[in-house]
């Protein structure tokens, strides 16, 4: 198997990992909105008590991320994997900090540039949904590249 072609497999299987991620974490977030009438995107107030669409992206991406990565782990049929500790564990670590940092930032800049939007629970599930697959994604493709690349250099 050559090198494109391994990768193009990687970038697959991460692709519907991601997805299947993206659908469950849509329908489970789905519970969180389906009762309000709109839902904020973000909140100018740092004590808000309103939930708000990206206060709850921040703690998806960040459990997600340490989630899958021992997942993405457990589930690569690897010959020759390294050991959890520390390798992958500190791995885990940089995804969580990884997605901590760009939701944050994502959504100081929303709040920025934006405001404060109000979208329908229909399109606070899809945001929701889109952020686990796209966390998911990425975080399968990393996990699983930087072990291969462990054990082919």
């Amino acid at each position: 198997m050559t090198k494109s072609t391994s990768l193009s497999e990687l970038k697959k299987s991460a692709f519907i990992a991601g997805s299947f991620n993206g659908i469950i974490n849509g329908f489970i977030n789905w519970f969180s909105f389906k009762d309000m009438d709109q839902v904020l995107v973000s909140d100018n107030l740092i004590s808000s008590t309103e939930p708000t669409l990206l206060a709850g992206a921040v703690p998806l991406a960040v459990s997600l991320a340490f989630i899958l990565s021992g997942i993405a782990y457990l589930s690569a049929k690897i010959p020759n994997k390294p050991k959890y500790f520390p390798k992958i564990f500190l791995l885990s670590l940089k995804h969580t900090f990884m997605a901590f940092g760009i939701a944050v930032t994502f959504g100081v800049m929303w709040q920025r540039w934006m405001g404060s939007i109000e979208i329908s629970p229909i399109i606070a599930t899809i945001c929701m949904g889109l952020t686990a697959w796209i966390v998911g994604s990425l975080v399968n493709y990393l996990t699983i590249k930087e072990i291969i690349c462990d054990e082919v250099g």
